[in-house]
């Protein structure tokens, strides 16, 4: 009888699904509350240029990289790594131009969407990152996006933030930004100046904010710091005419969405003038099953509803990952 019974639990254990299970640390409520991650700052060097990253979690839990928007850095996940570190590795870059990244005189370094993934997907392959959920907002996006066409096998999730996709979130904020794409002349690059201006940058954190006392100063002291730095102004109007390189890759983008219908979160902070709820609903087209949340929030939705966003991440990727 024994015998019997050690058999019939060998065979249960064999047909039981743990593949899933193993990925993720347990997510038992007491072992959470006992973890607390630990953040590494660390730099590589990509084709000559250093570039630093946050990154957090067990090395061989689930990756989630989150993708910083302008005019910031990774400094924007600062809060939202600590609540997901404890079951995922989280890696958080900044860009050639921004944080703690080297920032190249823009005459010797080209500043592009297209470097800036390149740079992205070189450090996934350093850190050995061959598969990963994506946040991504802002410039996060059609940088997440292109690293998505380069290799759609290694996308597991995507969770999205005021990231656009679509032409109809390119509202009139964006009209100055057209005229530079469309005709390329010294008056034109320099009507976008006061974009890396400390007016703007504030405006950025605190229009449209459900509660404004929930965003840190720290925030545009610190990003307008980095933007004043001696050429970073160049390398910002770089970035921005190049932005315009992005729009002929929707249509590739949708596609990607389309045909391999990765499990998608969008928490969208529908007061953004920059990036505005316009550009949310369209996702749907493609992602039907996506997961939609509009927020009473701004451009920089993490600042503001951060108590909200992190439990509806946890819950997404303990669900489309874990499971």
């Amino acid at each position: 009888m024994k015998k019997h019974l050690l058999a019939t639990v060998a065979i249960l254990m064999a047909i039981t699904p743990v593949a899933a299970e193993a990925r993720c640390v347990s997510n038992n409520a007491d072992v959470a509350a006992n973890a607390v991650p630990v953040i590494q700052y660390k730099n590589t060097t990509i084709n000559g240029v250093n570039v630093f990253y946050r990154e957090a979690g067990p090395k061989d839990a689930p990756v989630l990289l989150l993708l910083h928007g302008f005019p910031t850095s990774s400094h924007m996940f600062r809060n939202l790594i600590p609540l997901l570190a404890d079951r995922y590795r989280v890696i958080a870059p900044d860009y050639p131009g921004y944080g703690q990244s080297d920032a190249p005189d823009h005459t010797k370094f080209s500043y592009t969407f297209e470097n800036m993934t390149n740079t992205v997907d070189k450090l996934t392959e350093k850190v050995g990152a061959d598969r990963y959920s994506m946040y991504v907002m802002d410039y996060g996006a059609p940088i997440g996006y292109r690293l998505a066409l380069k290799h759609p096998e290694r996308v597991e999730t995507l969770i999205v933030q005021n990231g656009n996709a679509y032409t109809e979130g390119l509202a009139a904020f964006w009209d100055p930004i057209k005229a530079y794409w469309a005709e390329r002349t010294p008056e034109r690059r320099e009507a976008l100046a006061g974009l890396v201006t400390l007016e703007t940058t504030k405006f950025q954190y605190t229009d449209g904010m459900g509660d404004v006392a929930h965003i840190s100063p720290d925030n545009w002291v610190v990003d307008q710091a980095l933007l004043d730095r001696p050429g970073n102004k160049d390398i910002q109007l770089d970035l921005l005419g190049d932005y315009g390189s992005n729009v002929p890759l929707y249509p590739q983008f949708q596609a990607f969405f389309r045909d391999h219908q990765p499990p998608t979160l969008i928490v969208w902070g529908k007061n953004d003038k920059i990036f505005p709820e316009s550009g949310a609903h369209p996702y749907l087209r493609d992602l039907p099953k996506a997961e939609m949340h509009i927020l009473d929030s701004g451009h920089f939705a993490l600042e503001d509803k951060l108590d909200v966003m992190a439990p509806l991440i946890r819950d997404f990727l303990d669900r489309k990952v874990c499971n």
